[in-house]
């Protein structure tokens, strides 16, 4: 089946173009112009991946955002956005967006990015085992499940979470360099996606913060460790 992806964009001719691209490029797309609708579909309807507006008539994209992650913890979501600012997409990261984009944008960038949220959502195996459970202090971690428990709590991750606390579980103790993690989880070592690995990071700690001896330690300088123990 081809993935089906909610757009939500109030420019008409932007997202003419970029509707027609990306059903080109073989997804199935569904789009609306206002938050209002955007809303609807979402409280009705499962999507493979999301792709918003920020500044929308009625609701706006982080307010989409939430009620996303409110009904699914772990489908990715990009925004799409002229809002460009640090800050802007700093926040957006904080919602439980996978990307943020900024306007004007590159079709095939887009594509791509769609493309590697996909693959993730239907656990790339030589990242992601099936089956495997990972014990981190009192946690169980299922990277294949997008999960991580512990006693009878059970909490969703997104696939970035997943992905990034699984390379710190293999750098177990060991110091996880700054540059290595965002070559491998991110794909590069751009200033975004360095910001965006402090988001993510601290968004790991909130969601370890139940055992006091499961810690991700800052190295100054060179990147984090993620320790057990007293």
């Amino acid at each position: 089946m081809k993935p089906r992806i909610l757009y939500v964009e109030d420019d008409q001719t932007l997202s003419f173009v970029t509707r027609d691209n990306l059903e080109r490029a073989g997804f199935l797309i569904d789009y609306c112009d206002d938050g209002n609708e955007a809303l609807e579909k979402i409280n009705q309807e499962d999507y493979s991946l999301y792709i918003l507006d920020v500044m929308l008539p009625k609701i706006d994209g982080y307010t989409l955002a939430r009620r996303i992650r409110q009904k699914n913890e772990s489908v990715p979501i990009i925004f799409l956005s002229a809002k460009s600012t640090k800050d802007d997409k700093i926040y957006g990261l904080q919602l439980g967006a996978d990307d943020y984009i900024t306007k004007p944008f590159s079709i095939e960038e887009l594509i791509l990015k769609i493309g590697i949220f996909l693959k993730r959502s239907n656990i790339d195996s030589a990242k992601l085992p099936k089956e495997q459970q990972m014990t981190i202090g009192e946690f169980l971690f299922y990277p294949d499940t997008l999960e991580i428990k512990r006693g009878t709590t059970s909490l969703s991750m997104t696939h970035k979470e997943a992905e990034l606390l699984l390379f710190f579980y293999n750098h177990l103790g060991k110091i996880a360099k700054r540059d290595d993690i965002l070559n491998q989880v991110w794909g590069n070592d751009h200033f975004f996606a360095s910001r965006s690995l402090d988001v993510f990071v601290s968004r790991l700690r909130k969601l370890l913060k139940a055992d006091p001896n499961v810690k991700i330690e800052n190295i100054h300088n060179m990147g984090y460790r993620l320790v057990v123990g007293n």
